[in-house]
């Protein structure tokens, strides 16, 4: 399944020259890996679609020296985190700078402890609450449509 993610990623979101390919075992299920590209570091993750709630589900989590869940570190982040959305007539991808979701609170820092899984809300994604409105509204600068 990773192969479709890079083969993705290498076509549609013009990412070429994909090198240093770590698998992220404990993401598995989400494609979880990271990789270089053009001397840029990046993480990628295929996102679920959640069947009673609009949007969709991704998770961002490590094992700690405790083997405890915990959300990843700013610091030791890669530079962009790509979330590709597949849905099926539609599709596209998230490439999010680590600087916003730190911003966000989805990075852990010093001051914030990060969240281990976030929501996503394409644009096509439409009736939704405010709370999503209010989410998918920062994420929107972030997301590019793509064929299938």
């Amino acid at each position: 399944m990773i192969n479709q993610s890079i083969e993705y990623l290498n076509g549609e979101a013009l990412i070429l020259g994909i090198s240093d390919i770590e698998l992220e075992t404990q993401n598995a299920d989400y494609e979880g890996f990271c990789f270089r590209a053009d001397g840029v570091s990046y993480r990628s993750r295929l996102a679920k679609k959640t069947p009673k709630k609009n949007g969709y589900f991704v998770v961002f989590w490590e094992k700690n020296e405790s083997n405890t869940n915990q959300a990843y570190a700013y610091e030791t982040s890669p530079t962009f985190i790509i979330i590709i959305v597949k849905d099926k007539h539609q599709c596209g991808y998230f490439k999010f700078p680590k600087e916003v979701l730190l911003k966000q609170g989805i990075l852990r820092s010093q001051e914030k402890a990060g969240k281990m899984g976030i929501r996503i809300y394409p644009t096509w994604e439409k009736e939704l609450n405010s709370s999503a409105q209010k989410t998918q509204k920062w994420q929107a600068p972030y997301f590019k449509q793509t064929s299938i």
